[in-house]
């Protein structure tokens, strides 16, 4: 598989690029096209301490009996294992963090809103998610966003809301430093404000929006 994947891109009025998946046929914005580097080694995952389970799972999936730094494509071990384990490779086995900030980008802009809803003035959410998406942005710029996106994250949680309300788990989407614990929290997010008998639906069907994301981000089928 090519390690370098191409998928479409959509442009907003800001020029900010976001992998579309799928595109509405009524879409008209421009459309570039955007590539990743998505591949890891079994070498590089057994570096990071995986699971036991995950880490058998994954070899005997690949009929191999031990780590080799032979290329691994990351939609394999999506196959293999499905999206809670590809999501920890992606934070902690694919050397570029690109795929991984656009990623969470797109995780924790799906859910904005349920920060904005409560603090409509404040920009700190928003602002990492764009830092996020910025390739070419410095470690202090990184630091200084993401210190204030956590600090939006202890204002929600000492709201009216608590630390229980969607503004807490919505900001700490943006904030959280891996792109596996953030999707989780984007997940958490997408449920809390659905009625009870509603809210394992919506956090399924958040799940299967970030997988269907992920899969044409790195070039599998959406």
């Amino acid at each position: 598989m090519n390690a370098h994947a191409k998928i479409p891109v959509l442009r907003d009025d800001f020029g900010i690029g976001q992998v579309a998946c799928p595109i509405p046929s009524d879409r008209t914005k421009e459309r570039a096209c955007m590539t990743y580097a998505s591949t890891t080694t079994l070498a590089r995952i057994r570096a990071a301490s995986p699971c036991q389970g995950g880490w058998t799972k994954l070899l005997d999936h690949l009929g191999k009996t031990s780590s080799d730094d032979e290329p691994l494509p990351l939609l394999t071990v999506l196959d293999s294992n499905g999206l809670d384990d590809a999501l920890w490779v992606l934070s902690f086995a694919i050397p570029d963090d690109r795929l991984a900030r656009h990623f969470q980008a797109w995780c924790a802009d799906r859910v904005l809103h349920l920060f904005e809803d409560d603090y409509p003035d404040d920009s700190r959410v928003r602002d990492q998610i764009a830092m996020l998406r910025r390739d070419d942005a410095s470690d202090d710029e990184r630091r200084t966003a993401a210190e204030a996106a956590a600090g939006a994250v202890e204002w929600a949680a000492a709201g009216a809301a608590g630390a229980a309300g969607a503004a807490v788990w919505a900001a700490l989407a943006a904030a959280r430093p891996v792109a596996w614990d953030a999707a989780r929290n984007a997940v958490w997010a997408a449920g809390t404000v659905a009625p009870d008998a509603e809210r394992y639906g919506e956090r399924a069907a958040e799940r299967d929006a970030q997988e269907r994301q992920l899969r044409a981000m790195i070039g599998g089928a959406a």
